[in-house]
């Protein structure tokens, strides 16, 4: 079983930074898909931004500007820069990632980091 590892959670005050981390397998980095979600109390899980094994970065539409999405194959890890930080922005950040096949879905996800915006 892959298993996703999130880091780099935590408080940080209304405008502030953070930098969060997700390493996993070789295998993963080779050829899945990966993504950023999160989810706030009460909603429903949401997409911040998708990234192929080959770089290419897609953002869910209220998500531009202030996350950027990348990835590190050689030091299995994908990031996600988050500048400008707001109350809103409280959630639990989930590491993901996929391969999907025409008949078959191969999909794991991270534990989870909590990031709280609050002064």
């Amino acid at each position: 079983q892959e298993q996703l590892v999130e880091s780099g959670g935590g408080l940080v005050q209304p405008g502030g930074s953070l930098r969060l981390s997700c390493t996993g397998s070789p295998y993963i980095f080779r050829q899945y898909e990966m993504a950023w979600h999160r989810q706030a109390p009460g909603k429903q899980r949401e997409l911040i931004a998708t990234i192929t094994s080959g770089g290419t970065t897609d953002y869910g539409e209220s998500m531009k500007g202030r996350f950027t999405i990348s990835r590190d194959n050689q030091k299995t890890t994908m990031y996600l820069e988050m500048n400008d930080l707001k109350p809103e922005d409280t959630a639990v950040y989930y590491c993901n990632a996929k391969f999907e096949i025409p008949s078959s879905t191969s999909e794991f996800w991270g534990q989870g980091t909590q990031v709280t915006v609050s002064s």
